[in-house]
C-alpha cells in the first residue's frame, strides 16, 4: 500500500517537475523573441523587431513585456491606431505603477499624433497621478494643451471662414436674383415701348390712309350755295316750260 503510494507521488512530481520545465522552456523562448525583439528595435529595424515580439506573444499571450514593445514597434513605424491597442491592454491590466504610468504615456503619445489632443491630454493626466516625477510627462501634457487651444482657435476660424462665405454666398445668389428680376422688369418695359411703338404706328398708318376731310372757307362756301340755288332755279324753270307745251299724240297706224 505504501510502495503504491509512492509511486504515485513520484509520478505526481515528475509531473509538475515537467510542467515547470516545459513552462521555463517557454519562458526562455519568449525572453529569447524579446531580445532579439530588443536589439532590431535599437538598429531601428522596426518592422523585424514587431515579428519578433508578435512570435513571443504566440508563445505567452499574456506577456505584458511583449505587449507593450510591440505598442513600442508599431508607434515608430506610425501605425499608431494598432499602438493604441497594445499601450491601452498594459494599461489596464498591468499591476506595477511605474510600467502602467509608461504605458499612458505612450498612449498620450499615440493620441498626439493622431491629432486627438483631448483623449491625449486624458492619458497624460492619468500618467501624472501615477507618476508625478515625470517631467517629460509634463511637458507633453503642456504641449497637448497648446495644440489643443490652436486647434480650437483654427476650427473656429474655419467655421467664420465658412458661414463668411456662406453668407457671401447667399449674398451674391441674392444680388444676383435682383439683377435678373431688374433686367426682367427692364426687358417687360422694352416690350411694352415696343409694342406701344407698333400701335402707334399702325394708329399713325391708319390716320394716313383715311380721306382727309377739307375746310371749307366762307367764298367757297357762298359760290357753292350760289351754284345750288341756280340749279334749284334751271330745274324749276324746265319744269313751267313743259306744263305749257300740249301733249303731241302720234299715230303709227290707220284702220
Amino acid at each position: 500500500m505504501r510502495r503504491r503510494n509512492l509511486i504515485f507521488l513520484l509520478r505526481y512530481i515528475l509531473v509538475i517537475v515537467f510542467i515547470i520545465t516545459g513552462r521555463t522552456v517557454m519562458a526562455q523562448k519568449e525572453n529569447k523573441d524579446i531580445r532579439s525583439g530588443n536589439e532590431l528595435f535599437n538598429e531601428k529595424k522596426f518592422d523585424v523587431a514587431e515579428k519578433k515580439y508578435r512570435e513571443a506573444l504566440q508563445k505567452n499571450k499574456d506577456s505584458k513585456i511583449a505587449t507593450y514593445n510591440l505598442g513600442n514597434a508599431l508607434y515608430k513605424q506610425n501605425k499608431f491606431d494598432e499602438a493604441l491597442e497594445k499601450y491601452d491592454e498594459v494599461a489596464k491590466t498591468e499591476k506595477d505603477k511605474k510600467i502602467k504610468a509608461e504605458a499612458y504615456h505612450n498612449l498620450g503619445n499615440a493620441y498626439l499624433q493622431n491629432k486627438k489632443y483631448k483623449e491625449s491630454i486624458e492619458e497624460y493626466k492619468k500618467a501624472l497621478k501615477l507618476n508625478p516625477d515625470d517631467e517629460d510627462t509634463r511637458y507633453n501634457l503642456a504641449y497637448a494643451k497648446a495644440k489643443l487651444i490652436q486647434q480650437q482657435q483654427s476650427q473656429s476660424q474655419e467655421n467664420k471662414d465658412n458661414k463668411d462665405k456662406q453668407d457671401k454666398d447667399k449674398q451674391n445668389q441674392e444680388n444676383q436674383n435682383k439683377d435678373k428680376q431688374e433686367q426682367d422688369k427692364k426687358d417687360q418695359q422694352n416690350e411694352d415701348n415696343k409694342d406701344k411703338q407698333e400701335q402707334n404706328q399702325d394708329k399713325k398708318e391708319n390716320q394716313q390712309n383715311k380721306p382727309r376731310e377739307q375746310k371749307m372757307n366762307k367764298e367757297d362756301a357762298e359760290r357753292l350755295l350760289n351754284a345750288i340755288n341756280n340749279q334749284e332755279q334751271n330745274l324749276h324753270d324746265k319744269k313751267k316750260d313743259k306744263k305749257g307745251q300740249g301733249v303731241k299724240i302720234q299715230i303709227d297706224k290707220e284702220w
